[in-house]
């Protein structure tokens, strides 16, 4: 296959050409800057937001890979976020249709749940696990719903130009293969410690502690402290991401395999998913996690076993035959 893959430069998007290389496909990367080249892949230059240079990019093209975006709240102003993430999707979508092109990947996010970078925190917002694509969403930070409103974008050009779609509902993403551990392995490994310290605690101890981890969360989402800057180094900064992200994450390698399914899976239509590790990395019963740090979900749709993801990927393994090749428990850096 002829596949494009915008933002082919980035942290996943490097890894993802390079798999696809790997498994016989013809790249064509779009990204802002193309001067350090991926071997074997034509590389382009170009913003997703110029409709001129994405129509260009559709040349000759099968199918479309789209990762280029905002990745966090902080990485630009609010306007900034939706123009790129959301109407560079559209501009996407468009041109893919008038190239004739049926069937374009997707990099959403579990934050299109809405849940780990919002501002507020309603009541019964997290309403049972494990998390799956039924779960309502609740957005309320900007990046968050730019993820949630490309989703839109899919479902509009299904409906109006029958293209396909699998938005990829991706966790943190993780690469072992760099030279210098990456500051998101530094933050499983402090989340592990930490979490585990925590867990340990004798009653009342414990619930005193977790009670106010998730007060000084929730203050410092109400004062959009994430969309300021993405700052670890806060008291308790990255035990409380784990839980806000409900410890999952996923192996670059796999990332990019979920890309490549959902190219070749048998489906119709426009779909998220979500894509994690099938285990929590911080290896504590899920069951026991969630008691203790979500204790206002009473509601199981399934039995969760071990340390099972308290995030579902059936509808992954059901609709392109994701299954995680690269899975936690077999990662050394850790």
């Amino acid at each position: 296959m002829r596949i494009l893959v915008t933002g082919g430069m980035g942290e996943v998007g490097r890894p993802t050409v390079a798999w696809l290389l790997e498994h016989g496909h013809d790249v064509r990367v779009l990204d802002l800057n193309a001067d350090d080249p991926i071997p074997g892949a034509e590389c382009m230059a170009g913003d997703i937001t110029d409709f001129a240079v994405v129509e260009a990019s559709m040349e000759g093209m099968d199918h479309v890979i789209h990762l280029a975006a905002h990745r966090l709240p902080s990485s630009a102003p609010e306007t900034e976020i939706f123009a790129v993430n959301v109407g560079g999707t559209f501009n996407i979508y468009r041109a893919a249709a008038n190239a004739g092109i049926k069937r374009v990947v997707c990099a959403s996010s579990i934050n299109a749940l809405g849940y780990n970078f919002g501002i507020t925190f309603p009541e019964g917002q997290l309403r049972y696990f494990p998390i799956d694509e039924a779960h309502p969403t609740y957005t309320t930070d900007p990046y968050s719903y730019s993820k949630q409103m490309i989703e839109e974008v899919g479902a509009y050009f299904w409906r109006r130009e029958g293209i396909s779609s699998m938005f990829l509902r991706y966790p943190a993403v993780y690469d072992l293969n760099t030279p210098e551990p990456s500051i998101l392995m530094e933050f499983v490994r402090q989340c592990q410690e930490q979490t585990a310290k925590v867990m340990a605690l004798p009653e009342p101890e414990r619930t005193e502690r977790v009670q106010g981890i998730v007060e000084t969360f929730e203050r410092r989402a109400r004062a959009r402290q994430w969309e300021m800057a993405f700052d670890l180094t806060l008291p308790d900064a990255m035990i409380m991401l784990g839980r806000s992200n409900f410890w999952t994450s996923l192996d670059v390698r796999d990332a990019a395999q979920a890309a490549e399914k959902g190219l070749l899976g048998d489906y119709e239509g426009s779909h998220a998913v979500y894509v994690t590790d099938t285990h929590n990395f911080v290896g504590i019963p899920s069951r026991e996690l969630a008691e203790v740090w979500f204790p206002e979900v009473q509601t199981w749709k399934r039995p969760v076993k071990g340390t099972e993801s308290l995030v579902s990927i059936e509808r992954a393994r059901a609709l392109i035959g994701f299954e995680p090749a690269f899975p936690f428990s077999a990662r050394s850096a850790v």
